[in-house]
């Protein structure tokens, strides 16, 4: 019996010691339904479902601020206030590498809404107003306008130039890695 016993416990204790951990891979930024004025990281797979297995403690760095965000059921509560319109950075390390996401989130009549922005555009429109410029010379300096007013629309509302170019890079890595 006590042959038995131990047998089953050390069962037990080798499965338990191969369980899958849970990492999480995606996420999305959406409104806290919960609090005025914060928002939510809810732990995501690639079609978009909540991950409903993720609970425990995960940290994030949210606009350069580290964070240690507690996750029940997918969902972790960032508890901030945003008193205005602004860009948010949120990255998330595990073993599967660095994982970003880049958000504007738009503020209107006591809401928040979260806009994802792809790295593609932040590539995308500086390159089209130096092609815009070289092309038609005349334009060249209302090109320069559009972009110094692209400049100072982003940093005015959080993101610097190094979380620019850091958004653009984690892009690209995980093009690459995929």
């Amino acid at each position: 019996m006590k042959k038995a016993f131990l047998t089953c416990i050390f069962i037990i204790t080798a499965l338990a010691c191969f369980a899958d951990t849970v990492s999480i891979n995606h996420f999305v930024i959406k409104e806290n339904p919960f609090a005025k004025d914060e928002i939510a990281i809810v732990a995501v797979d690639t079609a978009g479902t909540i991950q409903e297995k993720v609970n425990g403690l995960f940290t994030f760095s949210v606009n350069g601020f580290t964070e240690q965000l507690t996750f029940d059921k997918g969902t972790a509560f960032y508890r901030h206030k945003m008193e205005k319109s602004m860009f948010v950075f949120a990255r998330h390390e595990n073993d599967n590498g660095t994982h970003s996401m880049l958000y504007y989130v738009y503020r209107h009549d006591s809401k928040l809404s979260p806009v994802k922005i792809s790295w593609v555009l932040l590539i995308c429109i500086p390159l089209g107003l130096v092609l815009l410029g070289y092309l038609f010379k005349r334009f060249i300096i209302i090109a320069v306008i559009i972009f110094l007013i692209f400049l100072y629309f982003n940093h005015s509302n959080g993101l610097s130039i190094p979380t620019f170019f850091q958004s653009i890079i984690d892009g690209l890595k995980g093009l690459f890695a995929s």
